[in-house]
């Protein structure tokens, strides 16, 4: 953790929580920590001093829904390469989130057997790799011919354990108890079947409720929250029903299910760009040649259906955290996910929320998401009024990290393949 102190002003804060961004901005920090805030907080002697003008200063930003060690969908089958691939891939994209300003990420599970974000997870904070914070799901607990099924659709053999599949009550617990041995934060675990998945249907529930309450009960004894990959109406209500944290996408939830989910206080993370950048090209023939014919078709027996569940969402007042899928598509890339929400009509305000606040709301993190005296010092700077045009916050040029700063104007990242 830096021990040095940093003083950060700005014409604009922004402070996680508020309505509009308020200024001159100035934050004080010391050993990785907020010590001031405020246009005259005083300055401790010496302190490092970061102009940035014409900026807004938000709080760092949270993806609580990634895949760092995952491959995009155009790529090779991801579950039939070595170990050692996912791990080299996965630093660069670390770095990318970082660059882009989020310092701390959700990773929910990598299709190899061996628990590599949580190796991943360390190394980050251990200082050893660059990248944000890291709360894992180490895999995707999945049943046979689900959604984490990865061995579905490889025509070759491959020396790699392939997800964590669990059918039926008992080993259903075994494999909860094995995750959270391995070292898991969350348990993450498909309760519907899903577009990129071949052999299901977004619609399928796949675990039945006898499975889900236990899932969901081993892990709550071992103090773990969980994360359901649902899509589906039915799989949605039964995740909601055994007390899950979170739903992942909820694309096919009716009204009646979003209002469920507020009534229980559970969050949704939408992924809204991951889905409906496919959904909006589906015409697109070129683009869909390197892409698989099998999810082509899903999206476009359920494309409707996803844009009216994402509209309903965006006028409900569902908890909705930020979250993209990155690693589904290219991890540089994840900031895209601040215009989708608001394409589809959720509010600005609501948006930077869902990537601050609500995020850290969610993982139980009360010292981030939010600029105030005693909170970590994680802080981004945008060169404009997020308010005013939300696509500045695919523009991020000044990053800091527990009191480090990672990213400023005038360093800019390297390039990030992945």
């Amino acid at each position: 953790m830096a021990s040095e102190s940093t003083v950060v002003s700005a014409p604009a804060l922004w402070d996680g929580d508020g309505g509009l961004p308020s200024g001159p901005a100035r934050i004080v920090v010391t050993g990785g920590v907020i010590s001031g805030v405020g246009p005259d907080a005083p300055a401790p002697p010496g302190a490092r001093v970061v102009e940035l003008d014409g900026h807004t200063l938000l709080p760092g930003l949270i993806d609580a829904h990634v895949h760092c060690a995952n491959r995009p969908i155009d790529g090779p089958v991801h579950a039939g390469t070595q170990v050692s691939r996912h791990v080299l891939g996965a630093i660069p994209a670390l770095e990318a989130l970082l660059h882009n300003g989020f310092t701390t990420v959700r990773d929910l599970g990598c299709p190899v057997g061996e628990p590599i974000t949580v190796a991943l997870r360390d190394a980050v904070e251990a200082g050893v790799l660059p990248g944000p914070s890291m709360v894992v799901a180490p895999h995707i607990v999945s049943s046979h011919a689900g959604h984490g099924d990865e061995s579905i659709g490889l025509t070759t053999g491959s020396s790699v354990e392939l997800g964590a599949l669990a059918d039926g009550v008992d080993s259903v617990l075994t494999r909860v108890r094995a995750e959270v041995r391995a070292g898991a934060d969350w348990i993450k675990f498909a309760a519907s079947g899903g577009f990129t998945s071949g052999g299901d249907d977004p619609d399928d529930c796949a675990y039945t409720r006898a499975e889900v309450e236990a899932l969901v009960a081993a892990a709550t004894d071992f103090h773990r929250p969980c994360a359901a990959h649902a899509l589906g109406d039915r799989a949605v209500r039964r995740a909601v029903a055994a007390g899950v944290r979170s739903v992942e996408h909820a694309l096919l939830a009716t009204a009646d299910t979003l209002a469920l989910i507020r009534r229980r206080g559970i969050f949704v993370v939408p992924t809204v760009h991951a889905a409906m950048h496919l959904v909006d090209r589906l015409d697109d023939d070129e683009f869909w040649r390197t892409r698989p014919a099998d999810l082509r078709r899903k999206l476009e027996v359920h494309a409707e259906a996803m844009r009216a569940a994402v509209r309903r969402m965006a006028h409900s007042d569902v908890l909705i955290a930020f979250g993209t899928d990155a690693g589904v598509f290219p991890h540089r890339d994840n900031a895209c996910e601040f215009a989708a929400l608001t394409r589809h009509g959720f509010s600005p305000h609501r948006v930077l929320r869902a990537a601050t606040s609500v995020a850290a709301d969610l993982l139980a993190m009360p010292d981030r998401g939010r600029v105030r005296c005693g909170g970590r010092a994680d802080l981004v700077a945008v060169p404009g009024d997020p308010f005013a045009d939300i696509e500045v916050m695919e523009r991020v040029d000044f990053v800091m990290r527990g009191g480090r700063v990672v990213r400023s104007p005038e360093r800019e990242p390297g390039p990030e393949p992945w």
